[in-house]
């Protein structure tokens, strides 16, 4: 199977990876820079990781990686980047397109595709209003009740997972813990039932080391700044309890390295998967050592509460059970994660998923 697998990267990410990579770098180094950095790594399929051959990966929204592979192929400069993307593929020679970035690369771009590719997947974890990726041969993704809305609108879906990395397993062995308790992800008000607990948790910083790691906005660092006085901005400002644990966020290996200096790590959810749970944090938190408590809800095979994680309920629950697990301390949880780490790296292995995916495809 050649394959072929593009993905995105988030503009908070591009600084990082600049220092990575310089944008002057040929394409296979920076591509080098930012696979070893672990970026999403756990979406990143097995041939890719390895460096087989037949495989192709590239970032489809980086402008400077894209224009490094348009120059070293002739291409004129400042192409358009469906347009780099669609040489690649036919460079390649593909025969299976799997997406991750399925609503910048959709159905206008399908029909585009040369002869050789025979499958296109597309991975998308989130509702969406747009039928634009309607005609992937499938749409995957680990929420079920995600999937079975879009086969209620005529998409082919099919169940998918993310893999454990193995690169992991260093930050997961680290035993000097400093953090109390850590959360990585995004702040907003929309989000209320998250917002309400990160700010209930985040009182408890006069008595543990607590730390999050949040992504501002443009709008949010104005509001933050003098200028957020001023009324149109006041209600962008995040809570003074939430602003003093704040730090800038982090991806990559630098993601990882924040989990491993975890006791406990943070998860709650949004409201576009209902009920279900098993965001790209549950794996991670689980993956590399720290004891996951996240909210109630129908988590994925072997994500069990009380075995493998633990819940809570809402945002008065999420603080008793954190100020209950830190007065106990980690010898009292050590099984939970002792039993998550093994689960992690058995059910969801990268030979795992890379053997569903051919079955997917065959």
């Amino acid at each position: 199977m050649r394959l072929f697998q593009n993905s995105s990267v988030y503009a908070g990410y591009l600084p990082r990876l600049r220092t990575l990579a310089s944008p002057a770098a040929d394409f296979r180094a920076q591509i080098a820079s930012f696979l070893s950095d672990r970026y999403a790594a756990s979406h990143l399929l097995k041939p890719v990781l390895d460096g087989d051959a037949s495989s192709f990966f590239t970032n489809g929204n980086d402008r400077a990686l894209q224009d490094s592979w348009a120059r070293e192929h002739g291409m004129k400069a400042n192409s358009p980047l469906n347009a780099i993307l669609l040489a690649q593929i036919e460079d390649h020679r593909t025969e299976v397109f799997y997406n991750l970035d399925p609503i910048r690369f959709g159905d206008d771009f399908l029909a585009r595709l040369p002869g050789c590719v025979k499958r296109h997947v597309a991975w998308r974890a989130a509702p969406s209003p747009h039928d634009n990726f309607r005609n992937y041969h499938l749409v995957v993704c680990n929420f079920p009740g995600i999937l079975a809305r879009y086969a209620e609108r005529g998409f082919r879906t099919a169940y998918f997972f993310p893999a454990h990395d193995s690169a992991m397993d260093d930050y997961a062995a680290c035993s000097e813990r400093p953090v109390d308790l850590l959360f990585v992800g995004g702040y907003s008000r929309h989000h209320q039932r998250r917002a309400q607990i990160l700010e209930a948790v985040a009182a408890l910083s006069d008595r543990w080391r607590v730390r999050y790691h949040l992504d501002r906005s443009r709008l949010t660092r104005l509001a933050e700044s003098p200028l957020g006085l001023l009324p149109p901005l006041r209600r962008q400002r995040r809570p003074s309890a939430v602003r003093r644990v704040a730090q800038p966020g982090v991806f990559g290996r630098e993601l990882y390295a924040a989990l491993g200096s975890a006791k406990i790590v943070l998860n709650a959810a949004v409201d576009m998967a209902g009920d279900e749970r098993g965001n790209m944090r549950c794996f991670e938190a689980i993956g590399c050592g720290a004891l996951l408590l996240s909210d109630e809800g129908i988590y994925p095979s072997g994500m069990q509460p009380g075995a493998t994680l633990l819940t809570y309920r809402d945002a008065a629950d999420a603080v008793a059970r954190v100020e209950q697990l830190l007065a106990q301390g980690p010898a009292a949880w050590q099984a939970i994660t002792k039993h998550a780490a093994t689960m992690i790296r058995s059910e969801y292995s990268r030979d795992r998923q890379w053997q569903a995916f051919v079955d997917l495809c065959a």
